[in-house]
């Protein structure tokens, strides 16, 4: 019997040292360019844990897409506190999945500054952007002006990435279908004529295919060049706005319901609206702040703010299948 009372003990022991360690430690989910050693998340968590005393555990995966499977496929028994990098072309499909909390902000709308309404009662935003096509100005003479003359007169050789697999490429599938409707899978058929590869995620169109020079135009953000003067005191790039508008792309965050560390997520998500964590947005993840547009890098003076463009998320993600059917037989055509 007194075997039993210690291995009882030492095993009482174990479980409330488990339960410390994970009141200690917030595990948060996000893509991997996010953690990278440019991207904001080293940073964040070491100013996170400076502050509040805890460990931030960030694990990734290549991209928005793919993390929304993840935790839908992990369910209640994901690892996750927190999903980070979702965007608005996920949301619906994100509510829908019922996995996520309700947040308690009841005063969001006086500290984010959104170029549109945010009405999510689960997500809170922390930085946006608009997709755009970037080329090289000292190489690419005389750009497209809208994504009519890109589809139908442009001569260019453009990198995209995969809409299944990447935040940007669903973007451009909803971007064209929310300029041409029923119409987009014969612009797609125009616009594949111009496309020489599309990869899986971002940056293997970016820096391994665009910037070597194999490119003309690649899909990415209208802040892309902003990093280049920057980082690389460089002005070759440039982005374009279309006479029609640039598709808006708001990434936010959730709690999960199955967190075992909700009130610390909370004191994440507070910390993410602050000025500690929307400060280096612009210079890391390259985006704009969703707290504070006054105190951008100088680089951001080069950089022109588009009219914005969104479908409803409902809207997508009822149809978003069948939007990705058009385009891979637009693909094979």
């Amino acid at each position: 019997m007194r075997i039993i009372t210690i291995i009882s003990f030492i095993l009482f022991l174990f479980n409330l040292s488990a339960k410390a360690n994970t009141q200690d430690t917030l595990t948060i989910y996000t893509y991997d360019s996010f953690v990278s050693e440019w991207g904001p998340g080293p940073i964040i968590k070491e100013r996170f844990e400076k502050k509040f005393n805890k460990n931030l555990e960030f694990i990734t995966v290549d991209s928005a897409a793919t993390l929304l499977t993840k935790i839908i496929l992990e369910g209640s028994s994901t690892k996750a506190d927190i999903i980070l990098g979702l965007d608005m072309n996920l949301i619906d499909q994100a509510n829908r999945s019922n996995l996520f909390l309700e947040h308690s902000f009841n005063d969001l709308d006086k500290k984010i500054n959104l170029p549109i309404e945010w009405e999510s009662q689960k997500f809170i935003p922390y930085n946006y952007g608009y997709f755009a096509f970037v080329y090289n100005n000292k190489k690419f003479k005389n750009p497209p002006k809208s994504m009519n003359e890109l589809i139908n007169n442009t001569k260019a050789r453009i990198v995209i990435q995969d809409p299944r697999t990447s935040t940007p490429g669903l973007g451009l599938l909803t971007w064209i279908k929310a300029i041409y409707g029923n119409e987009a899978e014969n612009k797609w058929k125009k616009l594949n004529k111009k496309i020489i590869t599309v990869t899986k995620g971002w940056t293997d169109s970016y820096y391994n295919i665009f910037l070597t020079g194999e490119a003309d135009m690649v899909l990415s953000y209208t802040t892309s060049p902003a990093a280049h003067i920057m980082f690389e005191n460089n002005y070759d790039y440039s982005a374009i706005n279309f006479v029609e508008g640039n598709y808006i792309s708001i990434e936010y965050a959730g709690i999960l319901k199955s967190s075992k560390n909700i009130f610390l997520a909370k004191k994440f998500l507070n910390f993410m609206i602050s000025n500690d964590f929307q400060s280096i947005i612009p210079s890391t993840n390259i985006m704009y702040p969703v707290n504070n547009m006054n105190n951008l890098p100088k680089a951001y003076e080069n950089i022109e703010i588009p009219k914005a463009i969104q479908l409803n998320p409902t809207i997508i993600n009822e149809n978003k299948s069948h939007w990705i059917e058009e385009w891979l037989n637009a693909s094979i055509n």
